[in-house]
C-alpha cells in the first residue's frame, strides 16, 4: 500500500468536485426542476465534476510515481 500526503486545500478541491458531480447526478435523477433546466444544469455539473477530476488524477499519478522513485533510490 502506498501512502500519499494531501494538503487540506487539495482535499477540499477533491471533495468539491465529488460534490458537484453528485449534485448533477441527483438533479438528473429527480423531478425537482423542469426537464429542460434539469438536464442542462445536471449535465453541466457532471461535466464540471469530470473535467476537474482530470487534473487531480494526473497530479496524484505524478506524485505516487515520484514518491515510488524516491523510495527505490533510498532503499536500494
Amino acid at each position: 500500500m502506498r501512502n500519499m500526503s494531501v494538503s487540506f486545500p487539495e482535499m477540499a478541491f477533491v471533495a468539491a468536485t465529488r460534490g458537484l458531480g453528485g449534485i448533477g447526478i441527483g438533479l438528473l435523477a429527480s423531478d425537482y426542476l423542469e426537464r429542460r433546466y434539469r438536464t442542462r444544469i445536471g449535465f453541466g455539473l457532471v461535466a464540471i465534476g469530470i473535467l476537474t477530476t482530470i487534473p487531480i488524477a494526473f497530479t496524484a499519478g505524478r506524485r505516487t510515481t515520484r514518491e515510488a522513485a524516491l523510495e527505490d533510490m533510498t532503499s536500494g
